[in-house]
């Protein structure tokens, strides 16, 4: 570990020097300190996380945007152990009754786009469950109204012969980490084997074989769309859900079923195909294979690599000495220019679904979602650089 620590602060040092040659316009503030600690690691995620909490109540709804945030919320107090976090993320739970969709009339249920509680059975309504399941296990009374419209909704789900589940990319985020971890709570293998076959669906909708990575959904796929150099067009964030979730899946999912050796590959597919399309400044554009699509920093897929890339080196699973540069430049980045001195996370991509040429993207850019990405990210890095 120790040996591990003075590695990364030897790249760190090396990304520092390299800042002063940033390009496309990049503020040049991703300079690092050489002495990177779990200290300072711990400082940026607790600055970021408490600037979002003061600034907003935990009284937002449940569906995607604010749901992604308390993903990252519950990884920052599992690495902090601050109270605080928990009942953020408990008074946001039970502000939305541990439900995400509310509609009852089960032969109403929906799986396309829709913001209404009719939808109840779309992902974006299910990524809630994540944090529930999260906060029951933390639980010692194991309070079962936590989980009890989780295990409604899937159980319902799981019964039908559907397998379209997942028809965009961020679905793979949303709903796949939560049935994994409802397994873990129920030992019931339905959450994956239904997973494998959503999942498989939605990997041959989505995924591209030469390239490595995911479009967005159907109808970003090349030819039909392309990106502005003629090419195939990948949303950074889009990819950054799918490498995120896979690596989420894998924390959970036991090494010898069947859906394993697939997500695993996808995986490490992903981890290579993003390697070279990272920026010398550290961020990934938001075209990921045409940087200028739509030139410039972009913090929510950056934050989702670098948490999927750290996760990764941390369990063994991606080469340590080969993707560590990748994470240094990056949390380089994420720490000094994506955060302000404030603590205000900026340099999102505002909600859409796709790189928009001329879209403004600046540290006043912030959302949800994207901090959540970088809780995500700076709780793993805190693992990487140890005590």
């Amino acid at each position: 570990m120790f040996k591990r620590r003075l590695y990364l602060k030897a790249l760190l040092g090396g990304v520092a020097a390299l800042g002063t040659g940033c390009t496309m316009g990049t503020p040049n503030r991703n300079a690092v300190s050489v002495n990177a600690t779990r200290i300072d690691v711990l400082e940026t995620l607790t600055r970021a996380n408490d600037y979002w909490q003061a600034s907003h109540q935990p009284t937002s709804w449940a569906f995607w945007d604010y749901a992604a945030y308390h993903t990252g919320n519950m990884e920052a107090y599992a690495v902090t152990g601050n109270e605080t976090y928990r009942q953020y993320s408990t008074a946001w739970a039970e502000h939305n009754g541990w439900s995400g969709a509310r509609s009852q009339d089960k032969a109403a249920w929906k799986y396309q786009y829709g913001e209404t509680d009719d939808f109840v059975l779309f992902g974006d309504w299910q990524i809630c469950f994540q944090t529930y399941v999260d906060l029951y296990l933390l639980d010692p009374a194991r309070d079962r109204r936590k989980i009890a419209r989780a295990l409604e909704v899937f159980e319902h789900q799981m019964r039908t012969p559907n397998v379209d589940y997942w028809w965009w990319a961020d679905g793979l985020y949303m709903v796949m980490p939560a049935m994994t971890k409802l397994y873990k709570v129920t030992g019931d293998k339905r959450y994956l084997d239904k997973l494998h076959l959503y999942f498989v669906w939605a990997d041959q909708l989505m995924f591209d074989q030469e390239a490595g990575l995911y479009y967005r959904d159907a109808k970003y796929v090349y030819p039909k769309h392309k990106a502005s150099n003629g090419g195939k067009d990948f949303w950074a964030r889009g990819d950054g859900w799918v490498f995120a979730g896979l690596a989420k899946v894998l924390a959970d999912l036991p090494k010898d079923h069947a859906a394993y050796a697939l997500v695993l590959d996808r995986y490490r597919r992903m981890a290579r195909a993003l390697k070279p399309a990272q920026q010398s400044a550290g961020y990934w554009t938001r075209s990921i294979l045409d940087p200028n699509h739509a030139p410039g920093p972009e913090s929510s897929g950056t934050a989702f690599f670098t948490y999927g890339y750290l996760w990764g080196i941390n369990h063994g699973i991606l080469e340590h000495d080969e993707y560590t540069p990748v994470v240094a430049r990056s949390w380089a980045f994420l720490s000094r220019t994506a955060l302000a001195a404030s603590g205000k996370f900026g340099y999102v991509q505002p909600i859409g679904e796709r790189a928009i040429p001329g879209q403004r993207v600046d540290q006043e850019s912030t959302a949800p979602f994207g901090v959540g990405a970088f809780l995500l990210a700076a709780a793993e890095m805190s693992r990487f650089v140890g005590a």
